[in-house]
């Protein structure tokens, strides 16, 4: 006997569940501009409350931008017809022009993900330095935080202690993994932080 399918908790909704406890809409609304019940604000609004509080902000907490995110959680803003990250619009006003093309708008806070908008915890930053701080915060996806991880830590360590001893596609076999992931494994390419 099944239960009843999963609907949308917005109160009055009734449209079936999409994610994160909503419909498909309410998650939309949710992703485009920071709240299931928020319909489609001002891009005024948004420039105002980017150029009114955000770049005057001086605070140590963090400022979550209230409008349009995209699907990791970032703050966006439309700027010349395009939408644009806010961490990135700030850090180009706040601190000049990245270094290179390649340099990341890091957060000193690892809450970039939550819409932190705070000038004093965003600076240009390399990827290498932007994953070290990523790793400093526990907001890394390596390992079993990987949706795609296929095996455990405890599982990769049992694949290295059976090296030498046993054929590579046995120990696939015995883990439920490919032979080439062994080989990555063993070789240090896949897992080679643990």
């Amino acid at each position: 006997m099944s239960g009843s399918p999963a609907v949308c908790s917005i109160e009055g909704c009734g449209k079936p569940h999409h994610a994160r406890g909503w419909c498909k809409i309410h998650h939309q609304r949710w992703q485009r501009h920071g709240g299931p019940l928020i319909r489609k604000i001002p891009h005024n609004d948004a420039k105002r409350f980017f150029r009114e509080t955000v770049l005057r902000f001086s605070g140590d907490e963090c400022l979550i931008w209230p409008y349009a995110k995209d699907g990791g959680g970032y703050g966006h803003l439309s700027r010349g017809g395009r939408m644009e990250s806010v961490p990135r619009l700030v850090c180009e006003v706040t601190r000049g022009p990245p270094p290179t093309p390649k340099h990341h708008a890091a957060h000193s806070c690892g809450r970039g993900g939550d819409g932190c908008c705070n000038p004093r915890h965003i600076r240009w930053a390399t990827r290498v330095e932007n994953e070290a701080d990523k790793m400093i915060h526990g907001t890394h996806n390596r390992g079993t935080r990987n949706g795609n991880a296929k095996l455990s830590e405890a599982a990769v360590l049992g694949i290295r202690a059976l090296d030498g001893k046993v054929f590579h596609r046995e120990i696939a076999a015995r883990f439920g993994c490919s032979r080439q992931l062994v080989d990555l494994i063993l070789q240090g390419k896949s897992w080679g932080w643990l």
